[in-house]
């Protein structure tokens, strides 16, 4: 059941049009739900819009967001093909107007785009006279040439979130006319509560590993099964337990690295669960918790393996370097190096007095960093300010009481080019 709304402070509720590109529960769709609860907790009415229906539906609504289903254009791989690109281009016109008309007549005071993958909504907010904000979870280095495409259309909005400071990096050193508008705000990661103590370990006990990730290189997910298959070579009874689906278009990854853990004699060491939730339970059994990613704009697993009270071995780089101080709340290692990895994760097992400080400055560290309570108060807060205390809802006074954005359930890619997400 949702959540009763509340009632702003100083007056009526106001709406927002909050736009996200995926109806999935991974690290960015969480995160959307903590600033979803944010808003309504400082009053605001979000109308949440996504390309199809799925999981991260009854998360919005329980935590007291309408949720729309839409059909619009969302920048994955497969549209970034020549012809799937060229009739992207050609349909986005009648594609903006048809979001334009939407949200004039939403009531809305602001629109939130979460991502840059779903640029379009930029763009329709701006012909429809209201003013818009973009989160950016987004650090990943590409050509410059779709870096730019993918940044470019910032220009739009009013103030832009980024997640980390490696994200901001990225989006001025891209976009150099950005940076007056762009504010860093760190994810907010739920607690669970207190971890489960961390296993007292004898000679021969098993070393477990976590990895909670999607499946693409880009994760290190094979760096973590040649770090494993180090450590077994040594003697050392390690299993890795890997949490996460593919990411679509990379099923090919998953193969190899199945197809590595098999010629790796890892068979009976390396599970693979798929997707996972809540993970919390998977990491109060690990005794370490692993993010080999080569990039990450902030690192919400990371997170989580702190705030569970177990030591993590991350890679050092972009926000993971952020989240972790080395040698103190966590252990940072080169990326794409299983040395080093097997070498921390070597370190953690032969020093359990080690192993368990960083574990508890590492859960302190993340519980005053990271905590929703002050996320959830930034994000609405920010929304407040670009909205302009209803400053654009003065201007157009008949659009005051506002109504629900319409269902339109058209065929994927009927007039828009719409890539609907695959499901796990």
């Amino acid at each position: 059941m949702a959540r009763t709304r509340p009632q702003a402070p100083d007056g009526p509720a106001r709406r927002i049009v909050v736009v996200h590109p995926s109806p999935d529960v991974y690290g960015s769709d969480l995160q959307l739900v903590e600033s979803v609860a944010g808003l309504v907790a400082h009053g605001w009415l979000p109308e949440v819009v996504l390309p199809a229906d799925g999981p991260l539906r009854a998360l919005l609504e329980e935590h007291g967001a309408g949720v729309r289903i839409r059909d619009f254009p969302v920048l994955r791989r497969a549209l970034l093909r020549p012809r799937a690109l060229a009739r992207l281009v050609a349909g986005s016109p009648a594609t903006v107007w048809r979001l334009r008309g939407e949200l004039r007549r939403s009531g809305a005071a602001a629109v939130y785009v979460n991502t840059l993958t779903i640029p379009l909504w930029l763009v329709a907010a701006r012909a429809a006279g209201l003013p818009v904000m973009c989160h950016s979870h987004e650090a990943e280095l590409v050509a410059r040439p779709l870096q730019l495409a993918l940044t470019a259309p910032l220009l739009l909005a009013d103030r832009v979130v980024a997640n980390s400071e490696a994200t901001r990096a990225v989006l001025t050193t891209t976009v150099p006319r950005l940076a007056p508008r762009v504010v860093v705000v760190p994810n907010g990661i739920p607690d669970a509560g207190p971890p489960a103590p961390l296993r007292r370990r004898r000679a021969g006990d098993e070393l477990r590993l976590a990895l909670v990730s999607r499946l693409s290189p880009r994760k290190g997910i094979h760096v973590a099964v040649d770090a494993v298959a180090r450590l077994r070579h040594q003697g050392r009874p390690v299993t890795l337990d890997i949490c996460g689906s593919t990411f679509p278009g990379y099923e090919w990854y998953e193969r190899e690295v199945r197809a590595q853990v098999q010629d790796s004699g890892l068979a009976g060491a390396v599970t693979f669960h798929g997707y996972v939730s809540p993970t919390r339970p998977l990491l109060d059994d690990a005794d370490a918790v692993l993010v080999p990613s080569f990039g990450e704009s902030f690192g919400n697993v990371a997170v989580e393996g702190m705030l569970a009270g177990r030591p993590v071995v991350a890679s050092d780089v972009q926000g993971l370097a952020e989240v972790i101080t080395d040698g103190r709340s966590g252990v940072l290692v080169e990326p794409g190096s299983a040395e080093q990895l097997a070498g921390a994760v070597a370190a953690l097992a032969d020093d359990p007095e080690r192993a368990a400080r960083l574990a508890r400055e590492g859960r302190q560290e993340a519980t005053t960093r990271f905590g929703v309570d002050p996320y959830r108060a930034r994000i609405a807060e920010l929304a407040s300010q670009v909205a302009g205390r209803d400053h654009r809802q003065d201007e157009n006074p008949q659009r005051r009481p506002g109504r629900p954005l319409s269902v339109d359930r058209a065929r994927p890619g009927a007039g828009s080019g719409a890539s609907r997400p695959s499901r796990r």
